[in-house]
């Protein structure tokens, strides 16, 4: 691509994309089958006016992509919702450019808040995880009823609510501050007692460098999950889907 791309935060003036920033997110979550939380071209101008919010664009001045930062529980938790990148530009490395950019962001306005989001793209995973997330069961998120009133838009709310919000197509993934100020100790005392850091504290999470495993666990949550909720044809359709997902694998 050839095209310069210039990845910043959002400010009022570009409240004139607004429309077209929302239209592209249900497009997106209709095409991948999935949900998002719906929001109005003058909620995203909000996000714009309270800096809120990182905008893609070219240096011609097209609209490339867009996310924007939601809080909860008094600034506890922060979510970096509604990621965005314009079908033309895609697989171009443009989400992981606002992916940073927005955690910087979110980092900077909230240096002591839990940063946190729900996705089934593999891809966003792997971008959250080079950021220091790590996977994380939803009791360890927000209890504030409002984030989750953002899911009843998603084609997988009943999965969400017969599992009383503890487990859903979606993986969790989370980045705590307080947690990589113990993981640099670690580190310290491992380079002290020149042993692993595992070997140190092995209760610990450490997923990084193992995400090949972490993407099969994530295929098979949603495998089981969409399990329960398949129309039962018979003996048959069973088998050929435990088939395929032995194939899979």
């Amino acid at each position: 691509m050839n095209t310069n791309i210039i990845v910043r935060e959002a400010i009022p003036a570009d409240a004139h994309w607004a429309e077209t920033i929302t239209n592209e997110m249900a497009e997106s979550a209709k095409a991948r089958g999935t949900g998002i939380a719906k929001r109005s071209p003058e909620y995203v101008k909000l996000k714009m006016e309270e800096g809120k919010a990182v905008i893609a664009l070219t240096d011609t001045g097209e609209w490339v992509g867009f996310c924007y930062i939601e809080s909860w529980q008094h600034e506890k938790f922060v979510a970096n919702s509604g990621l965005v990148v314009s079908p033309a530009f895609r697989k171009h490395g443009v989400a992981t450019m606002i992916k940073k950019k927005i955690f910087a962001l979110s980092r900077k306005k909230y240096p002591n808040a839990k940063i946190f989001g729900l996705t089934t793209g593999l891809a966003v995973m792997k971008i959250n995880s080079d950021l220091g997330y790590e996977p994380v069961t939803y009791s360890e998120l927000t209890t504030d009823d409002e984030f989750w009133k953002g899911c009843q838009s998603c084609v997988n709310y009943d999965i969400l609510m017969s599992k009383e919000r503890k487990n859903c197509m979606c993986t969790a993934m989370l980045f705590d501050p307080e947690e990589k100020v113990k993981e640099e100790q670690e580190k310290q005392e491992a380079a002290i007692a020149h042993r692993p850091v595992h070997e140190l504290h092995p209760e610990r999470r450490h997923f990084k460098g193992n995400l090949r495993l972490f993407e099969r666990w994530v295929h098979f949550k949603q495998f089981v999950l969409l399990k329960g909720w398949r129309k039962k044809d018979g003996d048959e359709t069973k088998k050929s889907s435990f088939l395929s997902f032995l194939f899979f694998w």
